[in-house]
């Protein structure tokens, strides 16, 4: 009876163990993952750096003109300038 009840305990303790280190696993393998997503949008980011400027330097002209800085004739200049 006594063994019973320690096969028992020793059985709760060890699937208790086991869960925990299942979970570990799991955790460790999602972290690796966010990782590797992080690092594959970091490279797309750098290789998309180029448009992005591009993109940002019409976007501050079409302000510049919005706010009057610019006059027609100097945004088309400059509009011309940049996609040349």
């Amino acid at each position: 009876m006594l063994a019973n009840v320690i096969y028992l305990i020793v059985f709760i303790i060890l699937a208790f163990v086991l869960s925990i280190a299942v979970k570990a696993i799991t955790r460790g393998v999602e972290a690796k993952q966010i990782i590797k997503d992080e690092k594959n949008l970091d490279q797309y980011k750098d290789n998309q750096n180029p448009n992005l400027e591009f993109v940002d330097q019409i976007k501050e002209l079409k302000d510049l003109y919005d706010k009057g800085i610019l006059n027609d004739d100097e945004f088309k200049k400059a509009k011309e300038k940049l996609l040349k």
